[in-house]
């Protein structure tokens, strides 16, 4: 009986690709899986010619060869071996876990490391690390250079973080053959584990070092110098890479990372690049106009001219005098509020002056004031009518 077409198989056309091949499979693997169709013969054989067609086809090589010759190019032991079965792709060979590998490796954490090599020491990285640093807002505006001490695990000295006491080194695991995990085949499915031996390092050690007890590291507190840049934000990130936890037994450090917090300014209010600032003057400089000098983020001092009959809430502007801004050369301005001071704690000669003042005072004296009462009246007379 001739065998059927790989493609037919697969349900694809000739030039499917890799994607759609894998797709493919994967759909018809869960249908006819034995564990789906216990005692099914049929269903059994179905999945044998799924593996044997996909194994072929996912292979660029023997793809290129089936295309050409069909079935002929794996007769006679041009495939794996000759077996007289096609090829061999029976389950006592490597063909079914590199399938599964292929499709359902990244639900087991994508690239398996323990067979590709590599995969132990990634698995021994130290963990990341946070550190909470407060600043002024003045120090967000210059930048600056900080000293942190940060406890965290640091590559042991005695032994140089091998774990290893002097003189000896690490073995091999003779368990995981220094792969770091284990496989084990359960039905039809390849189940991959940690190493219970070495616990994913893939190596044990016979003689651990005593000041780190086999760890490759140690506890204890590192001082780091930190570049804060200007024009930092509240909650800015910054990264130092490899100055987070020691790797254990001499796997690579983790990165260490700073969260800025931005201390609460008693005179000035940040908003982006702007500075905003609210100024208090006297009744008399806001009525007869003025200048005010006031302190700005950058620690110098600005002038600002107050006309007459300033009110309460009349903004000014000053350009350049505000935040620096991240990884440029330009600054935010700084806009000031007035607040326009009622005086308190009269004189006799004051409180004389302010009524020889008030008995003077004209409609345009307080515009604002006459419109709002105006206002009011006009209400009021609407609702006696």
């Amino acid at each position: 009986m001739s065998k059927a077409c790989y493609y037919e198989t697969l349900g694809v056309e000739r030039g499917a690709s890799g994607d759609t091949l894998k797709k493919a499979f994967r759909k018809m693997a869960m249908q006819y899986h034995p564990d789906r169709n216990p005692g099914d013969a049929a269903a059994e054989n179905k999945f044998k010619e799924l593996n044997e067609a996909y194994d072929v086809l996912k292979d660029g090589d023997k793809r290129a060869a089936y295309d050409r010759f069909g079935h002929a190019a794996f007769e006679h032991g041009g495939s794996r071996g000759g077996n007289g079965q096609g090829g061999g792709f029976g389950f006592s060979d490597g063909s079914f876990s590199d399938i599964f590998e292929d499709l359902f490796g990244d639900f087991m954490g994508g690239q398996q490391g323990g067979r590709r090599g590599g995969g132990a020491q990634a698995n021994l990285r130290g963990a990341d690390l946070r550190y909470d640093l407060e600043i002024t807002l003045e120090e967000a505006h210059k930048g600056k250079a900080a000293t942190i001490e940060v406890p965290t695990s640091s590559s042991c000295t005695s032994c140089s973080g091998s774990g290893a006491a002097a003189g000896s080194e690490p073995k091999m695991c003779g368990t995981c053959n220094g792969h770091g995990k284990v496989r084990s085949q359960q039905g039809f499915f390849m189940v991959e584990r940690s190493c219970p031996s070495c616990h994913g390092a893939g190596q044990v050690i016979a003689n651990p070092c005593k000041s780190c007890h086999g760890q490759g590291r140690i506890q204890k507190e590192r001082s780091l110098s930190v570049k804060i840049p200007a024009g930092v934000d509240d909650g800015t990130r910054i990264r130092l890479s490899g100055e987070g936890e020691a790797g254990l037994r001499g796997g690579p450090s983790g990165d260490l990372y700073i969260f800025l917090s931005v201390k609460p300014h008693p005179l000035f209010k940040r908003e982006g690049p702007h500075v905003f600032c609210r100024v208090p003057i006297p009744m008399t400089t806001a009525a007869l106009g003025g200048e005010v000098e006031i302190p700005t983020i950058g620690g110098d001092r600005a002038k600002v001219a107050i006309p007459m009959g300033a009110q309460t809430g009349r903004q000014f502007r000053l350009r350049g005098k505000g935040m620096s801004v991240l990884n440029s050369n330009q600054f935010g301005d700084m806009v000031i509020e007035t607040v326009v001071e009622t005086p308190v704690n009269l004189t006799k000669k004051q409180r004389e002056l302010l009524r020889a003042f008030a008995d003077e005072g004209g409609e345009n004296t307080s515009p604002e004031c006459k419109g709002f009462f105006d206002r009011v009246k006009g209400i009021w007379e609407d609702l006696t009518e």
